[in-house]
């Protein structure tokens, strides 16, 4: 059994769809189809919601163009015989959807659980359109994929998901193929969750471990994992073959081929990952499954971290770092890049006020006894990271970074660390990420 996801790029066109339904028919194995909402369709019912909370009545307009576009893929890639059906029950979905814009904008008012119910229609839409164009039956993830809240956000509740999604699947194990929306899930109290943006990735790669998949392929508009971002740097070219752990650091610092909580669960049941081209289904993808050749360090790729910033605990008599860290994990902040001996770490942009904000709190006497001088945020950086494998018993990596930014006169905020086998990073100004990436990579892949 395969499990297979299509992101919103693969199931955005007639065109794109026709390409899905090939794909899964080409299978030779029984299939779980994961499906994202029409490409785009997430980010225009968020912004059509806000419109309406805003009282704009633009929101309308948006609306408009929500509807037309499934209209549109419907009547051009649904067979005749279900169109009708498949309109009655999107116009239905629309249709409650327009009640919830209208309440919205009455009121004035958007709430969190309400936006979350508002873009779970993206995939329950898409999800009728591709079940109807395989001519297979779906299965709600809302009734099997249930999250928790966590310092204020959906995390998965793996114990109750792993009961109810054998309990939802058992009846089916002799089925061939079935379809399901991604990303969408519901808490302990029934009410609509998600698994954050990305999340339809997590969806797939959740079923796949629990149900002992032999693959999980993911089907994107990109070939594979690449050695940079080819719209930064044009000489990139893609990976055949990363370890989890690479693909990992990879996601974890910047490409965006993979949400990166997707490898966890898959790692676990040593399932491999197969990323391929909805749109050249011919090429071989990447693929990440166990590590081989364990004993050659190589770099596999260059990345980079957009919107974060480096957290300077400055005092030469403050050694107790354990402290800072400790406060971090009570708040739900994530480090990255901490230098105990420099006092630093490096955290998300949106979390730059909250981190500086908690340690004045937590180091409030040490700041009042001088231990302490100042504690402050560096904002609008950049983390560059190389990944490969056995990086840190190879400091040559480090100092290739160092040098490749420096020749190129990029400033460098903290000194490249090759603190895990994996990765080697840095921080540098955003302004010049563009320009490190292709330094590096060309110091790397020349």
């Amino acid at each position: 059994m395969k499990v297979l996801k299509f992101g919103g790029t693969s199931v955005g066109t007639v065109e794109s769809l026709r390409h899905v339904k090939a794909i899964v028919e080409s299978q030779q194995s029984r299939c779980i189809v994961i499906v994202s909402a029409l490409g785009g369709i997430t980010d225009r019912l968020i912004r059509t919601a806000n419109l309406a909370a805003s009282r704009d009545h633009a929101y309308t307009t948006e609306f408009e163009i929500v509807t037309a576009r499934h209209h549109e893929v419907i009547e051009g890639v649904v067979p005749a015989e279900s169109r009708a059906e498949v309109l009655a029950i999107t116009d239905a979905m629309l249709d409650e959807l327009a009640t919830l814009y209208k309440a919205i904008c009455l009121l004035g008012e958007l709430t969190p659980r309400t936006l979350d119910m508002i873009v779970s229609y993206g995939e329950r839409m898409s999800c009728v359109i591709v079940s109807r164009i395989l001519g297979v039956p779906v299965l709600d993830s809302r009734s099997f994929i249930r999250t928790q809240s966590r310092f204020g956000k959906h995390v998965l509740d793996a114990e109750t998901t792993s009961s109810l999604l054998h309990a939802a699947f058992g009846p089916l194990e002799q089925a061939n193929t079935v379809v399901v929306p991604g990303f969408i899930a519901s808490d302990s109290n029934a009410q609509v969750t998600n698994l954050g943006r990305g999340g339809s990735d997590y969806t797939a790669a959740i079923i796949a471990a629990e149900l002992g998949a032999e693959i999980l392929e993911i089907w994107t508009d990109v070939d594979g994992f690449m050695t940079a971002d080819p719209r930064i740097v044009a000489d990139a070219r893609v990976i055949d073959r990363l370890s989890f752990v690479e693909a990992m650091e990879l996601c974890n610092f910047g490409a965006k081929v993979v949400y990166p909580p997707t490898i966890y669960p898959v790692f676990h049941r040593n399932i491999p990952i197969v990323i391929k081209n909805t749109f050249n289904a011919s090429a071989p993808g990447t693929m990440i499954a166990e590590r081989v050749n364990q004993t050659e360090m190589t770099v596999k790729g260059v990345t980079s971290l957009a919107d974060t910033a480096l957290i300077r605990v400055v005092g030469r008599t403050f050694h107790d770092f354990g402290r800072v860290v400790n406060s971090m994990a009570r708040n739900g902040v994530d480090m990255f890049l901490a230098s105990p001996t420099a006092g630093t770490f490096g955290v998300r942009q949106n979390d730059s006020v909250k981190a500086v904000s908690v340690l004045r709190e937590e180091l409030a006497a040490e700041l009042t006894s001088g231990d302490v001088d100042a504690i402050e945020a560096v904002d609008s950086l950049a983390t560059l990271a190389i990944v490969g494998r056995n990086l840190r018993s190879m400091p040559e990596s480090a100092e290739m970074l160092r040098r490749a930014l420096n020749q190129e006169g990029i400033p460098v905020l903290t000194a490249p660390r090759n603190d895990s086998d994996t990765t080697v990073a840095c921080m540098v100004p955003a302004s010049h990420v563009k320009q490190a990436l292709n330094a590096v990579h060309s110091s790397f892949f020349s």
